[in-house]
């Protein structure tokens, strides 16, 4: 997976129980073009041209918010495993006050709060945060991709929303695309029928059809189309570093941010045989043989079948034509977008439960479990992760699942454009319902910190610490997006990744670049990779 539901906790009672209420229904798209005219009081900033027709979005604060824009058409029926089409055009003034509908998902993650309509497979929206000020040209653009395992996430979570960035000067989006079944099923019969003989990764493709939205479009909202960094957490950074290697995406982004996760590690992308033999059981599982009987489906049976005993797991797909050749290869030979890089992880992606399930963190226990997963190479494992058990079983689990994948991806594209890394060590604070402080920052901690929004997460006792550290991280994240360097005034000097050590910073309360000397951690994980058949 590509991510844990250990990631955070639930919202306040209430929010979640409106959430847990909303995550029950699988409605019908209630995002359909509205044709009344714009009121008489909302200022002009508020209505653009985009494909499709005129939106009307809200005004706040000095920030314009335009929700639930329609990017391509809705992805259903015959549609249903396509590349993303054109979007339908409307008539008259289509309202962009409330978010659309999520894309079909499972509920899987409990720190996940959804503030969209409803949940569909017409789901292909954006969201958009400028400043009011509509004489301000060409700022800088940032498109995040939301995490959640490829599985499940959406561009209205509260922690991605993109008014603070606004504030910063920045025209700020977030993307829904196709999760799970509905956004990497591949089949033979859609290989076939393909004029790219491949199937899979439309997710991936309604990611690309975003940026070209953004390309031209963004300019009615102020952003500069030359000046875009796309950006996101576990699979929103998978994400990213996948758009780096796709040929349809050249061109449609400047810089790139990835949080936690890339397609070099891990499970990072599935070739598309296997995908295909994987489909095909699927298909069996649903009694649906062929293709016109995939798609006669209703979306909610083959979201029930997904979650059943033996379904696969839906991901990225080396399928030729999105992702053509092997990821690490591209990035060795430097044929990804050579674009500036900001790129990090957290202290603790993993708990030392990964490694080591119920046993205790005893030394016996570490050995054990070392054999347990590397048979003869233990004692070279124990010789890289020789230091306190729990911490060594914490950073192996980790490394395991989603930092070596992280770390490979700075290492090998820090060659050809330039780099920088972060290690972000910042744990949660208590709960303001007396759970205690988290002991590391879990997978998915620093979102809010560099997206300043502390505050639209209650769960929380946010301290002058943490609203700290928040400016820290979104300090960087903003001079990165406005200037493809995350140095500014007022900031401690972060170094390139191939500046002598120390190069890594190090997101706390007292930030600074250090030395880790993790690196024969990762080369070992390197040399099992290439020990896989």
């Amino acid at each position: 997976m590509i991510r844990t539901a250990s990631a955070g906790l639930v919202l306040a009672a209430a929010t979640m129980a409106t959430t847990a209420a909303t995550n029950a229904a699988t409605e019908a798209a209630p995002n359909a073009a509205t044709t009344a005219a714009p009121t008489a009081h909302a200022a002009p900033a508020t209505i653009v041209q985009v494909d499709g027709g005129r939106i009307e979005g809200t005004l706040e604060d000095g920030i314009r918010a335009f929700k639930g824009i329609p990017y391509a058409a809705a992805p259903v029926g015959t549609l249903r495993w396509q590349a993303p089409q054109p979007v339908q055009p409307w008539t008259g003034v289509r309202s962009a006050g409330a978010f659309g509908n999520r894309c079909m998902q499972l509920p899987l993650y409990s720190d996940m709060v959804f503030r969209a309509a409803g949940m569909s497979e017409d789901c292909l929206f954006l969201n958009v945060w400028a400043p009011a000020d509509a004489t301000r040209k060409k700022l800088p653009v940032l498109v995040y991709f939301y995490g959640g395992g490829l599985q499940t996430g959406d561009g209205s979570e509260p922690r991605y929303e993109g008014a603070a960035m606004a504030k910063a000067g920045i025209v700020a989006l977030t993307v829904n695309y196709r999760l799970g079944v509905f956004g990497f099923f591949a089949h033979p019969e859609l290989t076939a029928a393909s004029p790219d003989k491949a199937s899979g990764n439309y997710g991936l493709l309604d990611q690309s059809a975003a940026l070209r939205w953004v390309k031209r479009n963004i300019a009615a909202f102020g952003g500069d189309p030359d000046q875009v960094t796309i950006a996101g957490e576990s699979a929103g950074s998978f994400s990213v570093s996948a758009q780096m290697v796709m040929p349809m995406s050249r061109g449609l982004f400047a810089r790139a941010i990835g949080e936690s996760g890339s397609i070099l590690g891990g499970r990072g992308t599935t070739p598309l045989a296997r995908a295909e033999e994987q489909g095909t059981a699927f298909a069996r599982l649903v009694e649906a043989p062929t293709l016109n009987d995939l798609r006669a489906l209703p979306a909610d049976r083959l979201l029930e079948a997904a979650r059943m005993p033996g379904a696969p797991w839906f991901g990225i797909v080396q399928d030729g034509h999105a992702i053509e050749r092997a990821p690490r290869d591209t990035f060795a030979t430097g044929r990804q977008a050579r674009v500036p890089l900001l790129a990090g992880w957290n202290s603790a992606e993993q708990g030392a439960a990964g490694v080591l399930g119920q046993d205790a963190p005893t030394r016996e226990n570490f050995q054990a479990a070392l054999r347990r997963l590397y048979g003869n190479d233990a004692a070279e494992a124990a010789r890289v992760y020789d230091y306190d058990v729990s911490d060594a079983a914490r950073d192996l689990a980790g490394d395991r699942w989603i930092v070596h994948g992280t770390w490979k991806w700075i290492d090998l594209h820090a060659k050809t454009a330039p780099t920088w890394r972060y290690y972000y060590s910042r744990p949660r604070p208590a709960t303001v319902d007396g759970k205690p402080a988290a002991t590391g920052a879990a997978h998915s901690a620093e979102i809010e910190y560099a997206m300043n929004n502390l505050a639209g997460n209650p769960v929380y006792r946010w301290s002058d610490d943490d609203r700290q550290v928040s400016r820290t991280l979104h300090g960087y994240f903003v001079n990165f997006i406005q200037h493809g360097d995350p140095n500014g005034k007022g900031l401690p000097k972060w170094p390139r990744v191939t500046d002598p050590a120390p190069n890594v910073m190090r997101i706390d309360v007292q930030s600074g670049a250090y030395d880790p000397r993790d690196r024969a951690r990762f080369e070992f994980h390197d040399r099992q990779a290439d020990r896989q058949p």
